[in-house]
């Protein structure tokens, strides 16, 4: 079967009932939040959550989600090698850059630079 960027009807439907169930679920979250407790009891609907949990399982889910980015952030940090190591300069898959008589129009291969002469075209004075 070939691969489609286009959902298969299976999909769309199952997308299209969690799209209502969503905003389903949210009627229900804004009548259990803002509804007062005594009218939902006179119309039968007893057992729900207390408010607290109106409030407070959206801060709780924003707090996690905030922490879970800056957790991830400090991770990539801590696995990352500092400035001055050797392997940020280069690796194992590095392609060596050699001088090549190559015609004016021609397109240079991919290689890798050396940083000595990066330093050198980026950072000396004067005149090349």
């Amino acid at each position: 079967m070939p691969s489609s960027p286009s959902p298969s009807p299976e999909r769309a439907i199952y997308g299209f009932v969690l799209y209502l169930a969503s905003f389903l679920g949210l009627g229900l979250y804004l009548v259990w939040a803002y509804i007062p407790e005594p009218w939902l009891h006179a119309v039968g609907l007893t057992y729900w959550p207390q408010k607290y949990w109106a409030l407070a399982a959206p801060v709780y889910i924003t707090i996690a989600i905030l922490f879970i980015l800056v957790f991830y952030v400090g991770l990539n940090f801590t696995i990352t090698a500092p400035l001055d190591s050797v392997h940020t300069l280069t690796d194992e898959f590095a392609k060596e850059w050699r001088e090549r008589d190559l015609p004016d129009a021609a397109v240079p291969p991919l290689e890798d630079i050396p940083v000595s002469i990066v330093n050198r075209r980026l950072y000396r004075q004067g005149s090349d």
